[in-house]
């Protein structure tokens, strides 16, 4: 066996010739820090989904209530991240944070609903 060098480390160690670190642990850290501008895109758009849905279940207590946007955009909720839409049969569009949903009624107002998962 030849001496290698690791790629993460630059120590040197003996092993297989397709092996490029010395331990898991540089492994590790290699491959995570060749991810860490995705991972932390993905972090960042997940935190402001769980924001959303926090948001909307504090303002729809009842499953079902109509809230003016200013409140929304009080609370800090941002429209443009839903994790999926619905269209009705009457074709309303609905959007959703997981099981909490919001539709614009007109005129500054949304009605919130609760999507029942049974």
């Amino acid at each position: 066996m030849e001496d290698r060098t690791c790629i993460e480390c630059g120590r040197s160690f003996q092993g297989r010739s397709d092996k490029k670190f010395c331990t898991d642990a540089c492994r590790n850290h290699f491959n995570n820090k060749q991810n860490a501008d995705q991972m932390n895109y993905i972090r960042s758009v997940n935190n402001t989904l769980r924001k959303n849905r926090r948001i909307l279940e504090k303002l729809n207590p009842e499953g079902k209530s109509k809230i003016h946007r200013d409140q929304l955009l009080r609370h800090g909720f941002h429209f443009e991240y839903y994790t999926n839409t619905y269209l009705t049969k009457a074709g309303d569009e609905y959007k959703f944070c997981y099981e909490q949903g919001f539709k614009d009624i007109g005129n500054g107002f949304y009605l919130i609903v609760k999507r029942d998962n049974s």
